[in-house]
This record gives C-alpha cells, sequence and structure tokens, in this order.
C-alpha cells in the first residue's frame, strides 16, 4: 500500500483545487475496486488474525463499511445545509457489535466496494462552489481523520479528502 499522499501531511497547508477531483474519484472508485480480487485471494486465517489490539483484516474493511455508511449521510448533509456538524459514532463498538469477523468476506468487501462507487457517484456531483465553501460551524475537531480546529473553517471538500485519506490508512494496516 501505498504511503498517505504528500498533501496530507501538510494539514493545514494544503489548499485543494477540483482539478484534483477526477484522481479523487479514482481513488474512491478505484482502490476498493483493485483490491476486492486481491483480498479475495486471502486465507480465512488471514484474514480474521488479529494482532495484539488491533482489528482484524475483516474487521479493517468492516470499520471501512461503517466509515462509508456514516460519511456518506455526511456528504448528503452537507449540501443541504450551512454546516459541517454530525454525529460521530463509536467505531470499536460499531466493529464489535457488528462481528464483522463472521461475516461472509466476499459480501464484505462486495458493499464496501460498492458503497464507495455511490460515494463518488455523489461527490462527482457536488457543485464547486458548495465543496469549497468555508463553514465556519463544524465539528471536524471531533469526527475527521485528520482534524480542523474548531475555531478554523472547514469545507466540504477537506472532509471528503481526509476519508479517502482515512480509507488508505487502513488499508495499509491490512498485512500483504
Amino acid at each position: 500500500m501505498s504511503q498517505v499522499p504528500i498533501w496530507f501531511e501538510r494539514k493545514f497547508e494544503f489548499s485543494y483545487s477540483l482539478d484534483l477531483l477526477p484522481n479523487l474519484l479514482a481513488r474512491l472508485r478505484g482502490t476498493p475496486a483493485r483490491l476486492e480480487e486481491t483480498l479475495r485471494g486471502f486465507s480465512r486465517t488471514i484474514l480474521i488474525a488479529k494482532p495484539q489490539g488491533k482489528w482484524s483484516a475483516q474487521e479493517i474493511i468492516g470499520h471501512l463499511v461503517d466509515s462509508a455508511s456514516n460519511n456518506h449521510g455526511r456528504f448528503v448533509r452537507a449540501q443541504l445545509g450551512d454546516d459541517l456538524f454530525f454525529p460521530g459514532y463509536d467505531q470499536a463498538a460499531w466493529v464489535s457489535v457488528q462481528q464483522y469477523s463472521a461475516a461472509d468476506w466476499s459480501e464484505l468487501i462486495a458493499l464496501w466496494r460498492t458503497f464507495n462507487s455511490h460515494i463518488a457517484h455523489i461527490v462527482e456531483r457536488i457543485p464547486q462552489d458548495v465543496a469549497t465553501q468555508p463553514r465556519a460551524y463544524h465539528n471536524l475537531d471531533e469526527i475527521a481523520w485528520k482534524t480542523v480546529p474548531r475555531e478554523q473553517p472547514a469545507t466540504l471538500e477537506y472532509f471528503v479528502r481526509d476519508y479517502v485519506a482515512h480509507m488508505k490508512h487502513h488499508l495499509a494496516q491490512i498485512p500483504k
């Protein structure tokens, strides 16, 4: 897996341009689709092996399904309002309650791939002015992977890119 992109390393010093949107959409659509074939070949032992205090590969994909589920609603609601304030969720509890290690692996990765394809469909249709509109009221200091201080405005575009970087971060944790 690749490292977190350079644009993400400088947390608040970057500026986004929708010129990069095709690349982002390619990641949303292509990463799950490309990895689906690779992940299908994993043995059951590797899928459910749980390093000390960490999630198994299957739980990581389950967490990414939960992330897609939560962020899908956030990306839609952000287009209908003037803020980026959304409920959080207890990630570890969601993984535990859903018992992803007992889920059918093929169905789980197909769900993850399909969910991200739909998110790409949504993102592709976000008007540029909505994506780049600074939002003073947000809670990305609590729910973003790479947080934004509450006193600093945030954009929906930032939040979408944060979602993709979060996905890539977790995929890098899956043993090869």
